[in-house]
């Protein structure tokens, strides 16, 4: 089998808790690059620089962090976030519980995809070039959805674990190149 030309990992969403209540408007004062727009929003936006994500933060004591390349960059900016506030006085109780609910990667597997011929060969699939140009799979094992372009270019979306995200990529180029309906 050919090697892939490329995977990579593109954002890493974690979902944390606190298990703790916030007071948003401590952290606002503490912490004015916050964004913070209730009326439209209950939680707020905490954005770091380096790793370049983006934390929602709830009254809750849940945080959500998107914009990470790697489980472990995820984390880090997690605890960064939270080391953040309690420089800043926000009184942090307990460590965090960070749980990763999706994983999202891009791929080059081929030159070109039979998008229409794979429509018809793959089971739990759906296409309508009308409203997308992608071929969206529902694989089983792993549980992912993969998104196939005509381009040779895929994302796969929903693993919950980075090996995951190589055995779908695998898998699903297996697949193709045994039905013929990939080009190199």
């Amino acid at each position: 089998m050919r090697v892939l030309a490329s995977v990579n990992i593109v954002n890493v969403v974690d979902a944390s808790t606190l298990n703790q209540t916030l007071n948003l408007n401590a952290i606002i004062k503490a912490c004015p690059q916050v964004i913070y727009k209730p009326e439209s929003f209950r939680g707020l936006v905490y954005k770091l620089k380096h790793p370049q994500t983006a934390h929602l933060v709830f009254s809750t004591g849940r945080m959500v962090c998107v914009g990470a390349t790697s489980k472990r960059q995820a984390k880090r900016a997690v605890r960064k976030v939270i080391q953040k506030f309690k420089d800043r006085g926000i009184l942090i109780t307990g460590e965090p519980v960070i749980k990763v609910v999706n994983i999202v990667s891009s791929a080059i597997i081929g030159k070109y995809i039979d998008i229409e011929k794979v429509f018809y060969t793959l089971e739990r699939t759906m296409y309508e070039p009308e409203q997308f140009p992608g071929l969206i799979h529902r694989m089983d094992t792993p549980k992912v959805v993969i998104l196939l372009f005509s381009s040779g270019k895929l994302v796969v979306t929903g693993a919950k674990i980075e090996e995951d995200v190589y055995k779908a990529t695998l898998k699903i180029q297996s697949r193709l190149q045994k039905e013929g309906l990939i080009k190199f």
